[in-house]
């Protein structure tokens, strides 16, 4: 199963050093629960808006480590049907992956580019305000929602960390 990894540059840099991630691990994916949520739509469609879920998860973590790079980065990781559990009650699409991913696990790496940057750190600072429920805040999420991460191979990982470094 494809499954969106919600993170930081920081869990970019965890990887880099550990190659892999160990559970527990929150991620997205496409979940019974979400392909019944949604009365039509394409496979891509509904994987797409769990790699949404993925973004808003990453500005949580964000969020909560204001020393991170302001930028969003979700991981594609592929896992065996018997290393995720589903967890509607947290959301349709979330799942909790219990094994850890190797780097060879990992599809594709996701991230902001620069110009989304000062968006991005709005957001984060928004998160929880909109998640209760103010439409101000809300609009400022949304504001970072409307750009897209950049695609990367995790061959190129190294590479992207030396722009950020330490």
């Amino acid at each position: 199963m494809r499954v969106y990894l919600p993170g930081t540059l920081n869990t970019l840099r965890r990887l880099d050093s550990d190659r892999k991630l160990p559970p527990p691990l929150t991620g997205f994916a496409l979940t019974p629960t979400l392909r019944e949520w949604y009365a039509s739509g394409e496979t891509d469609e509904l994987e797409y808006a769990a790699f949404t879920d993925a973004t808003r998860a990453s500005l949580r973590l964000l969020d909560a480590d204001p020393l991170a790079p302001r930028r969003r980065v979700v991981l594609s990781v592929d896992v065996d049907d018997g290393d995720h559990v589903g967890l509607p009650d947290l959301d349709r699409a979330a799942v909790r992956v219990t094994a850890a991913v190797p780097i060879d696990r990992i599809a594709a790496l996701h991230i902001d580019g620069a110009e989304a940057a000062a968006d991005v750190r709005a957001a984060a600072a928004a998160m929880l305000a909109a998640e209760l429920g103010s439409a101000d805040a809300q609009f400022v999420v949304d504001g970072a929602q409307g750009h897209e991460l950049a695609w990367y191979a995790v061959q190129e990982l190294g590479p992207l960390l030396e722009l950020w470094p330490d």
